[in-house]
C-alpha cells in the first residue's frame, strides 16, 4: 500500500484531475499535476504543477522520480507517455486498458471479442469501407475513432447519399458507424476495481443528454431492478477482461425491451458519477486514490436519492449566473470547477440536489435549472 505522505501524479489538469487532487490532499498525499495549461483547475490545487506537454521527456522524468504512482483524468493521454511512466513507477489504470478505451475501433473490437452487446457497427478507414458501413442501415451515427467527446466528432447520417460527405466532414479520419437504436433511456455504472480484483460498484445512474453532452443524472436510475443488476454485473465483467485497476465507467443504452447495449467505456471517474461526492459514503475520486494506492476499497453505499445537473458555459453572460437561485435551497450542493473562460458547451460546474424522495430531488433540480437559465446572467 502507498500511504499518506507519499506523492501521487495526475496526468491532466481539468475538473476530474482537480477533484482527484482535492481527495488525495484531503487524505494526506502530495499531488503533482502534469498539464500544459497554466490555468488548469487541478494545477491550482496541486502541491506542484508541471506545465508541460504530456510527452515532454523532462516532465515525465520528474514525475517518475517524484511520484509513487500516477493516474490519469482522461483517456487521450498518449500511449507512449503511459508506457514510459509504467516502466519506472506504478501507473493505474494500465496502458493496455487505456489504449483499448481511447480508440473506438479498438473498444468495439474488444467488446465484440468478449461477447458484450453493442449497436451494429462498421469500421471506416477508407472510402471503400463506406459500402460496408451502409449495410448496417440508416439512420446511423458516424463517430471519429479518436478524440471525440461530449458529442464532438459525431454526425448523424440518414441516407447512403449523405455518408461520403459525413466522412469527409471528419477529415477522412478513421471512424466507426453505428446503427441509431430506438432507446428507452441511457444509464451508466461507475465501478472501482482494486489490484487484487475486488470490485466496488456504485448505483446505476439514469442519464439525460442535451446536444451530446450529459445534462442530468438521476440516482437511483428509474429502470427495472433487473436492468440495474445486469448493468453492474456487465461493468464488472468488462473490468475483469480489461485487467483493470482503478475507477471506470460503462455507459449503456437501454432498449425498449430493457436489453442493455454498451455505448462506451471511460477508463477514469465519470461525469455521471459526480453524485458520489455528496450522496455516497466514498466518492469516486477518493476511490480513485484508493485504487491507485492499493488501499482497501471504500464503501459505495448511496446515502440519499440524488439528482446531478451539469452547468455549462451557456449560463454565463456578462456576470456569473444567479447562484442565489440555487444556494437558497439547503439540500442543493454547488460545485464550480475554477475554469477561467466560460464558453457554450464547456463544463463549468455541476450541482446536486438530495432528498429522501427521488421525485422531490428531481423536481427541485429541474426547477433550479429553469431559474438559472432564466436569470439575467444567462441572457445572450
Amino acid at each position: 500500500m502507498i500511504l499518506p505522505g507519499a506523492t501521487l501524479g495526475m496526468l491532466g489538469g481539468g475538473q476530474l484531475g482537480s477533484m482527484f487532487t482535492v481527495a488525495a490532499r484531503t487524505m494526506g498525499y502530495d499531488v503533482v499535476v502534469l498539464d500544459p495549461d497554466p490555468d488548469s483547475p487541478a494545477g491550482k490545487r496541486a502541491t506542484d504543477h508541471v506545465c508541460a506537454d504530456y510527452q515532454d521527456p523532462a516532465a515525465l522524468d520528474y514525475l517518475a522520480k517524484t511520484c509513487a504512482a500516477v493516474s490519469t483524468e482522461f483517456e487521450n493521454v498518449p500511449a507512449a507517455t503511459l508506457e514510459a511512466l509504467a516502466s519506472r513507477c506504478i501507473v493505474r489504470p494500465g496502458p493496455r486498458a487505456v489504449a483499448i478505451t481511447q480508440d473506438r475501433i479498438h473498444e468495439k473490437a474488444f467488446l465484440r471479442e468478449h461477447g458484450f452487446p453493442t449497436a451494429p457497427f462498421a469500421v471506416v478507414r477508407a472510402e471503400a469501407d463506406l459500402e460496408v458501413a451502409a449495410s448496417i442501415g440508416f439512420p446511423a451515427i458516424l463517430k471519429v475513432s479518436r478524440f471525440g467527446y461530449d458529442g464532438k466528432g459525431q454526425v448523424r447520417v440518414d441516407a447512403r447519399s449523405e455518408l461520403l460527405a459525413a466522412w469527409e466532414s471528419m477529415n477522412r479520419e478513421a471512424c466507426v458507424m453505428e446503427a441509431l437504436l430506438d432507446l428507452k433511456t441511457e444509464v451508466s455504472v461507475v465501478i472501482a476495481r482494486g489490484v487484487d480484483g475486488k470490485v466496488a460498484p456504485y448505483p446505476a445512474a439514469e442519464n439525460q443528454h442535451r446536444n451530446g453532452i450529459l445534462d442530468v443524472s438521476i440516482v437511483p436510475a428509474r429502470v427495472p431492478e433487473a436492468v440495474k443488476i445486469e448493468a453492474v454485473a456487465m461493468a464488472q465483467r468488462i473490468a475483469e477482461k480489461l485487467e483493470y485497476a482503478g475507477v471506470m465507467a460503462v455507459e449503456y443504452f437501454v432498449l425498449a425491451d430493457d436489453r442493455l447495449v454498451v455505448n462506451e467505456i471511460a477508463p477514469r471517474p465519470h461525469n455521471s458519477g459526480h453524485f458520489t461526492l455528496d450522496a455516497c459514503v466514498t466518492s469516486q475520486f477518493e476511490q480513485q486514490v484508493r485504487t491507485l494506492c492499493a488501499l482497501p476499497l471504500g464503501d459505495t453505499r448511496l446515502l440519499s436519492p440524488v439528482v446531478m445537473v451539469n452547468l455549462l458555459g451557456d449560463l454565463w453572460g456578462a456576470t456569473h449566473p444567479a447562484w442565489q437561485q440555487l444556494l437558497v435551497h439547503p439540500n442543493a450542493k454547488l460545485h464550480l470547477y475554477g475554469k477561467r473562460a466560460a464558453r457554450p458547451g464547456r463544463k463549468m460546474g455541476h450541482y446536486t440536489v438530495l432528498s429522501s424522495r427521488l421525485e422531490d430531488a428531481l423536481e427541485l433540480a429541474l426547477r433550479v435549472k429553469r431559474e438559472l437559465s432564466a436569470s439575467p446572467a444567462a441572457d445572450r
